[in-house]
């Protein structure tokens, strides 16, 4: 049983993660626990995975009406997973983090069910900090996460699980997916499962320039400012725009350079398929976890940091001067590539699969 949602930055190492297993014991089967309206109860049974839903959310830093009804909130899903497991009976159950893993979580440790997180941030989620001392197994994708943790026995450095999908495109056959043109500079702009906004404003204010310079562009803008930008963008033809991106693999393989957020998978992800990459952390994460994760790319001269504050200012300009040079982009390439850990997933699933022989 796997939980993790909310973000695509939780789900998809939860779903790498299950590819792997099955790849190894192919009669596994599994259940994937979310929410109802979040990008996994989309993408999850596209996969062709079985998906249940409980009823549980964030808590907010401002007084909202969904946080009256959190508590009510808590006690909910903390039955529903009682009966879920009971029903389900799962070997192991796996959260990637997010809210909703924290009610599954602490119910298979009341039972006694072997209990793994992934924790894919530099600074560990609530729920991981929460429960860090209950699972029987801590894994985590940066050094850093220690510190934030406690001294504790159950944790180990293993990286970020990416899908074996990645990596495995063809330029010729992703750009065209796109309806573009493999033989010219492909750009790829995307804000993670949610869009980000400030990015996506920053490019409206250089897309003409972009596009005078014969830039194709692959352009993921997150559901909430689909319609907004379309209408004022347009239909081009040199330019695909959508609120989100099924096929990935396409993208990256399509792209010479990508502008995007730092969360830990869009990360992993980059340096598995070694793609260079404007990095504009997201400013108000934990910790500052995005900017520290993007200035750990490019200190290793795999990526270029614009803060999200510079990016009306600055992106335009940072955009043109890579895609202009030919040998730091391979460079850049080269670089992300070495920092990849392609081997992660398949690792976790091995570790994960040693608590229930």
């Amino acid at each position: 049983m796997l939980a993790g949602g909310g973000t695509g930055g939780h789900l998809f190492p939860a779903l790498a993660i299950a590819d792997e297993i099955r790849n190894i014991e192919p009669t596994t089967e599994f259940l994937f626990v979310g929410t109802k309206g979040k990008i996994e109860a989309r993408i999850v049974p596209q996969r062709g995975y079985p998906f249940r839903t409980i009823w549980i959310s964030g808590f907010h830093r401002r007084l909202t009406f969904g946080n009256l009804l959190f508590p009510l909130k808590v006690v909910v899903s903390l039955i529903q997973s009682f009966f879920l497991i009971r029903r389900w009976k799962p070997d192991v159950v796996v959260g990637t983090g997010g809210y909703v893993c924290g009610p599954l979580l602490y119910v298979s440790t009341f039972l006694r069910i072997p209990t793994v997180i992934h924790e894919s941030n530099s600074y560990p989620g609530v729920t991981t900090r929460l429960l860090a001392k209950r699972v029987q197994r801590l894994f985590i994708a940066f050094e850093d996460a220690r510190k934030h943790l406690g001294e504790l026995n159950n944790i180990e450095l293993i990286g970020t699980p990416t899908r074996a999908a990645l990596g495995t495109g063809r330029r010729e056959e992703g750009a065209r997916n796109f309806g573009l043109d493999p033989h010219k500079k492909i750009l790829l702009v995307f804000g993670g499962s949610l869009g980000a906004t400030s990015i996506n404003n920053a490019l409206l204010l250089t897309i003409d320039e972009l596009t005078k310079e014969d830039i194709q562009i692959i352009w993921q803008t997150g559901k909430r400012d689909y319609q907004h930008i379309q209408q004022r963008v347009g239909n081009r033809p040199n330019m695909w725009i959508g609120p989100f991106i099924d096929e990935m693999e396409c993208a990256y393989a399509s792209a010479d350079i990508a502008v995007c957020r730092a969360g830990a998978t869009t990360l992993a992800e980059l340096t598995r398929v070694g793609l260079p990459a404007i990095l504009v952390p997201y400013p108000y994460a934990a910790a500052n976890h995005q900017e520290h994760n993007a200035r750990s790319l490019a200190d290793a001269g795999a990526a270029v940091v614009v803060r999200d504050h510079e990016a009306p200012d600055q992106l335009s300009k940072t955009i043109l001067d890579l895609l202009k040079n030919e040998a730091r982009l391979k460079s850049m390439s080269e670089k992300s590539r070495s920092l990849g850990q392609p081997d992660a997933g398949a690792q976790l699933a091995k570790r994960i699969l040693e608590l229930v022989r």
